[in-house]
Order: structure tokens, then sequence, then C-alpha cells
């Protein structure tokens, strides 16, 4: 952290591949939690139990696109902030 770089967020990958994460192996955030329940429910799905923030992740991008709400376009309405939930990567620009 500097003072141009209050966050010390400067050199970090946003598109870090899952597997790169530091925390991937964390349990899921609350977030990601709750977020999951509703996309699960609307795709007639169960959650397993202890998730970690990377399979959270990964079943969050899986979900949305199912989901009636995103109408599987990975990225409008709610879904878009994937990103603040602990690290979804759907709805963010490709290389």
């Amino acid at each position: 952290m500097n003072a141009t770089d209050p966050q010390g967020t400067q050199g970090q990958d946003p598109d870090k591949k899952i597997d790169d994460w530091v925390t991937g192996d964390e349990p899921a955030t609350g977030p990601q939690l709750s977020y999951l329940h509703t996309l699960a429910r609307e795709a007639g799905e169960e959650l397993p139990a202890d998730l970690t923030k990377a399979q959270a992740s990964q079943m969050i991008d899986r979900l949305k696109q199912a989901s009636p709400r995103t109408g599987g376009t990975g990225g409008t309405g709610d879904a878009g902030n994937a990103g603040d939930l602990g690290g979804g990567t759907a709805g963010r620009a490709g290389p």
C-alpha cells in the first residue's frame, strides 16, 4: 500500500485463475452462499455442504447460466456483481 495504491491492489490480476487463488480453499463467504441459495433454488438444485470460495465461485458461474433471472447472459441484472461475492469470474471481460 502507498499513496498511489491505497488498497494495495496494484499489480493484481482481477481475472486470476481460480486454481491460483490464495484463499480459494477457505470456506465460502456469506454473500457467496446467499447468492448460491437463490440461484440453486431457481435451478432446482441442492447446495453441497462445506463449499470453498473457489467451489462457490465456480458454482455461481455455472448456475448463472441456467438462471431465468440472468437468462444465461452471464452478467446482466443482479448477477453482474459476482466479483463482490468473493470471486465469481463470470461477467468479466475476456482477454
